[in-house]
Parts: structure tokens; C-alpha cells; sequence
């Protein structure tokens, strides 16, 4: 059953309000309470001086009141006393500069010192609530990576990266070979010799900085995993999960999902969408409602990092206060919000916060109550959801149409070496996945090491790197499969393929990649598809392939070569697509693997779940849902209204 949740922080008001604070939260229909993930000055003021007895007191209020409760753990905010007595353990950024104390996330990950430190109080912690019957879920710190903080360049992060190199190579020959060193005299005598690739003249080494990626993502890990590991022992039977972000990249989700119960992440879309890559006008028409797939995909990222379970821990509001503008949603925004995570199969959806806070970095962020203790607009909303889910019964979720590959090593890998500024996997794969959810289908997010039996359709948006137990895996998938750009063009050591492109998946395409370019924003390359002709855009590759051509290139740069060919069950795509493209190439894609689309939304999106078909209105007028004649409604009407939310039963 989906549930609603809030995020509460009771050192922050008096005692004698905390009862009252409960019993709103449960006369609203709110059944999780996530508390404590930034307490730890407050737990302990001083060296193993604890105070445990005013989080005793909040959470027998919260138990009392029937709510249940979240525990975070409250290693993002090491304590002053605490960076005093260990300056070291402070991260530093790219520049040699300590990341100081004054906010949050000012630790390192590979401060062996501060992981014991952050242990010794989890465990402390664990000892006093792991059983408390109020206490049902734990978070592990919070938000990993918010403010550029996964990457360190501390001395620590340099000895645990040579440690990690050593263990990876063995020999430091093996790591001069993988790594090309022989190119600029880059040669080293011994892993000692190594530094982070932070501070040199110019590009460093990108066998090295991927290599220095992927050991900052593993010490996240490793860090999560120590808290995981004590939180098991002392709490047997409650869930673990972490609160991710969204459009965040710089470790490996899947890898640190791997060790939790559920995967849950913090949904923001207005401040994401005003300080992300989309355009003025996409900025104008969805200043109150966020881009209508924003949260979408990060369900269904975070469904499959959490291996079919996944939360929204923070969902905004209101106004927040990080953006560079900060808009208030539309009126039915939180509503819309929240369905459409128990669309994708979410299990909770939790709102930040409780009550505004009247001070410090985020006293302009809003609550479900003002500073005053006010309901502000989003309460009414809430308490219409709980009313909503009362009379709901929802089904279990099924596969979605369409596989969608994402790998952070690739991400990574073109961050690194783009060669054309604005070549983005992330962007890529999520104008793709627009395009998938704009025909109406359900979107499953996979990682490359998730099985891929039973998908009629399979995208890979770009995987640079494609391992030989991945090409095997693709030469038995019985689907269909579309390849994007760049994919196998190169080893896991950051160098071109002895055969150049596509590496492993050369025979399976039946191609080889034999020069890329990339182009400046606003030059296009013409694509001919049938009779029509369409922009290829930022990237363009040149093919040498016998296959059968679905698409060619037609302007005065090397006419008629290859733009989309095929061969058996497999599309290569040798470009990056401007919108009308994409569009093209994907309902091309879905009806030859016989997938069956709607019609194009425009501004409403829907999303299939067991027997439920949900439609979610992100246009600023009324609208119709897209529901067959004589459809049963269980939520809404076939009359959709700005931020309307519609569900009926499909068969």
C-alpha cells in the first residue's frame, strides 16, 4: 500500500510543540516521520558527551501519535568539535582548498579516521533505537555528492587512491600499459609516484582521471557499506535506504544501492528544471510544474537501483530556496507529484519539510506549515492524497515496454574526453527517454549488469565501454535493440579499440566507426529518413558498413553516408538527434519491435500500472485524458484540469 511521509526535525522547535506537531501530521494521513539525519551536535555536544533523551522523547511522541519513524543517520554534518580535534578529515576540492566547516558534506569519504569516527557514533546510535518499535526504517547520511562533495583531493583520498590502484593493476608495469603512459613521459617507477589528476598544466591523463572517478565512486561505497553493516547488525528486520538526488552522476547508484533495502531520492522539480539544460521556453510553460519527465525518470531510475522498491524521501512543497528563481508550483502540483511516484510503484512519498524553518541557509525553503505553524497551500493537497489512497487499491507493477540502458562509467567517461562541449550522456538518455514517454510507455531503467530476458525493445543511449560479458549478452538478447553513438568506442582503460569502434559489438553491427566529429551548437547535419529530412545535431560519425541504410547523411559533407543502419535485430545510430529526429527514430524503433504507442500527448503524460492507467496533466489549462470510450475512472474524470491526475482500469 503507498504511504505518505514528512521530513521533521524537533531540535529545531520547543518540546511542548512536538505533541501537537504529531497528532497534525497523523490527522493528515501522514504514516512516515524521517527525523535526526542532521543532529549529531545535538546527540553529542562533545566527545562521547551524548544526549539521547530528547530523540527518546521525540520519537515515543511520534510512536505515541501512530506515526512511524525514519532514522537518519547524521554523518553529513560532522560537528565543530569534531573538525577541530580532525581538520584532516575535511575534504579538499580540485584546487587544494579544504571544503571548511560552516554548512554540510565537509567530510571526505577516504578519511579512514572519520569513517571510524562516523562508525563509532552509527553504532552508538544503532545500539539505542535498532529495536525500538517506533523506529521502522533507517537513512543512511544524506543526499551523497550534493554539492560536488564525492571527489576529494585529500592526502587521505591520495593514499587510499594508490592503495586502490595497486590492488586493481598488481604491478605498476600493468598500469603504465593500460594507461598509455608512455605518451608526454608519464611513466611511473611505483604506485606511490601517483597523485590524484588534480593541479597539472593542462588535460591529464583520462585513463587516469576515469580510473580516479571510479575509485571515488567505490569509496562512497565503502563508506555507505560500514553503516550498512552495523545498522544490520543492531536493527535486524528494518529497512535501510539512502536519500539519492536528481541528474546527480558522480558515483555509481546501482553500486551503493546494492547494499540498501530500498532506494529513495529527493524531488525538486521546479529548481531543477530552473537550473537545468532546458531551454527558455520549456522553462516558461513548466515554471510551476517541472519538466513533465523530471521525476519520471528518476522513479524509474531509482525502482531499478532499488531493485523494484524505491521512495521519494523529499518531495518539494512549495518555493524552495536553492534555484536561481524559485517559483511556487501550481495549485494540485504536490498531488500530481505524488501519484505519479505510486504510478511508477514508489512505496512513499515524503514531503520536506514539516514546518519552514525561520532561520539559517534554509529559512526561505517552504513546508506543509509556515514558520508561524500556519498550514501553508500543500497541507490541503496532502491530506487530499491520504483521502485518495484510502479508497485506491493499487496493483502490483509490471515490466515496462522499452529497456533503457544507463551506466555512470559512461557518464564519466564522456565527461572526462566529450570532444564537442556539450556531449552529455545524461542529457542523451533522458531527450530519449522523453521521446519513449511521449508515445505513452512505461520506461525500465536498467544497468548493464541487469538481466535484459523477456524486453521486446532495448535502447543503449551510449556505452563507450562495453565489456566482453556484455557484447555476449547482447548477441543472445531475442529483442530488438537500438544503439546509440559512440558505444564500444572504448576499452576499459580509456583507449581505442584495436578494431576502432564499436570494440566487441563490431560483428554484432556489422559496422566500423572510422572518424567522429563533433559540431558547435546551431550547425546541424541533414539526415533523409524515407522522403523527409531531419537535423542531426553536436555529433556525427562516418561509417564503413555493408548493412542495409534506414537513414543517410545528404549535405555537401560526404553525402549518403550511413546515418541509421541495421543489421538482424540491431539499429546503430551514428549521431546525436535534434528532437524531430529522435522522434522519428524511436516510433520507427517501436513498430518494427511491435510496441504499441498513443498518440502524442503534448503535455500529459501516462504511466501504466498493473491494470491502472494513469494520465497526469503537466499543461497550464484543462485537457482531456486519453482513455478509451466507456473507460471506468477510479481517480479523476476524463476531463483533466492543470495539475489533473486521472486513473482508470485497462484490460
Amino acid at each position: 500500500m503507498a504511504k505518505l511521509g514528512v521530513c521533521y526535525y524537533p531540535e529545531h522547535w520547543p518540546q511542548s510543540r512536538w505533541q501537537e506537531d504529531a497528532a497534525a501530521m497523523a490527522e493528515m494521513g501522514i504514516t512516515y516521520v524521517r527525523i535526526g539525519e542532521f543532529a549529531w551536535s545535538r546527540l553529542e555536544s562533545s566527545p562521547g558527551n551524548y544526549s539521547w533523551d530528547w530523540l527518546d522523547t521525540a520519537i515515543a511522541t511520534l510512536g505515541d501519535a501512530g506515526l512511524e519513524v525514519v532514522l537518519g543517520t547524521p554523518t553529513a554534518t560532522p560537528p565543530r568539535w569534531l573538525i577541530k580535534q580532525h581538520p584532516e578529515i575535511l575534504a579538499l576540492d580540485a584546487d587544494g582548498r579544504p571544503r571548511k566547516f560552516g554548512s554540510r558534506r565537509h567530510y571526505c569519504f577516504s578519511s579512514e579516521l572519520y569513517r571510524n569516527l562516523a562508525c563509532r557514533f552509527v553504532e552508538q546510535m544503532a545500539r539505542r533505537y535498532g529495536e525500538n518499535p517506533y523506529v521502522v526504517a533507517w537513512q543512511t547520511d544524506n543526499e551523497y555528492g550534493c554539492h560536488d562533495t564525492t571527489v576529494s583531493y585529500s592526502d587521505a583520498a591520495t593514499k587510499a587512491f594508490r592503495l586502490w590502484l595497486a590492488k586493481r593493476y598488481g604491478a605498476i608495469e600493468d598500469l603504465n600499459q593500460a594507461w598509455g603512459t608512455v605518451f608526454w613521459s608519464q611513466e611511473y617507477d611505483d604506485f606511490d609516484d601517483i597523485d590524484p589528476p588534480n593541479l597539472t598544466v593542462t588535460e591529464a591523463n583520462p585513463a587516469h582521471q576515469l580510473d580516479f572517478r571510479r575509485f571515488s565512486s567505490d569509496q562512497v561505497v565503502a563508506f555507505n557499506r560500514a553503516q550498512v553493516e552495523i545498522l544490520r547488525q543492531y536493527a535486524p528486520d528494518r529497512d535501510i535506504l539512502h536519500n539519492f538526488m536528481g541528474f546527480e552522476t558522480s558515483f555509481d547508484h546501482f553500486d551503493v544501492s546494492a547494499d540498501l533495502d530500498v532506494a529513495s531520492w529527493d524531488s525538486y522539480p521546479l529548481g531543477f528544471l530552473d537550473q537545468g539544460w532546458f531551454d527558455e521556453d520549456t522553462k516558461a510553460r513548466f515554471q510551476r510544474q517541472g519538466h513533465p519527465d523530471f521525476a519520471a525518470f528518476h522513479h524509474d531510475l531509482y525502482r531499478a537501483c532499488g531493485d523494484g522498491r524505491f521512495w521519494v524521501m523529499e518531495q518539494q512543497p512549495g518555493p524552495v530556496n536553492w534555484a536561481p528563481h524559485n517559483p511556487a508550483p501550481l495549485n494540485g502540483m504536490l498531488r500530481l507529484w505524488a501519484w505519479e511516484c505510486f504510478a511508477h510503484g514508489g512505496e512513499v512519498t515524503s514531503f520536506f519539510r514539516w514546518r519552514q524553518a525561520p532561520f539559517a541557509q534554509e529559512q526561505m525553503h517552504a513546508g506543509l506549515l509556515r514558520p508561524d505553524g500556519t498550514p501553508d497551500t500543500g497541507a490541503a493537497e496532502v491530506a487530499q492524497i491520504a483521502m485518495e489512497l484510502k479508497s485506491l487499491e493499487l496493483p502490483e507493477s509490471t515490466r515496462g515496454d522499452v529497456a533503457l540502458m544507463l551506466d555512470y562509467d559512461a557518464v564519466w567517461n564522456l565527461e572526462i574526453q566529450p570532444q564537442g562541449r556539450e556531449f552529455s550522456f545524461l542529457r542523451w538518455a533522458f531527450d530519449i527517454y522523453q521521446s519513449l514517454r511521449e508515445r505513452g510507455l512505461n520506461v525500465d531503467i536498467l544497468a548493464p549488469h541487469h538481466a535484459l530476458d523477456g524486453y521486446k525493445a532495448l535502447i543503449l543511449p551510449c556505452q563507450p565501454y562495453v565489456s566482453d560479458a556484455l557484447a555476449d549478452r547482447f548477441k543472445n538478447f531475442k529483442g530488438k535493440a537500438l544503439i546509440g553513438p559512440r558505444s564500444g568506442s572504448k576499452t576499459r582503460d580509456f583507449s581505442i579499440p584495436d578494431h576502432l569502434a564499436p570494440g566487441p559489438l563490431r560483428d554484432l553491427l556489422g559496422l566500423s566507426v572510422v572518424r567522429v566529429e563533433s559540431l558547435s551548437p546551431g550547425r546541424v547535419e541533414a539526415v533523409q529518413i524515407g522522403n523527409t529530412q531531419y537535423d542531426a545535431v553536436l555529433w556525427r560519425e562516418h561509417l564503413e558498413t555493408d548493412n542495409p541504410v534506414l537513414g543517410r547523411f545528404t549535405g555537401d559533407f560526404h553525402s549518403g553516408s550511413p546515418a541509421l543502419v541495421q543489421n538482424g535485430n540491431f539499429r546503430y545510430l551514428a549521431c546525436l538527434a535534434s528532437k524531430p529526429l529522435l522522434d522519428k527514430i524511436i516510433m520507427d524503433f517501436c513498430e518494427w519491435s511491435e510496441i504499441e504507442m498513443v498518440p502524442t500527448l503534448n503535455e500529459v503524460r501516462i504511466r501504466r500500472r498493473g491494470e491502472l492507467q494513469f494520465a497526469f496533466n503537466y499543461g497550464a489549462g484543462p485537457t482531456e485524458a486519453p482513455a478509451p470510450a466507456g473507460a471506468e475512472f477510479l481517480l479523476g474524470s476524463r476531463t483533466l484540469p492543470a495539475a489533473g491526475v486521472a486513473a482508470w482500469t485497462v484490460r
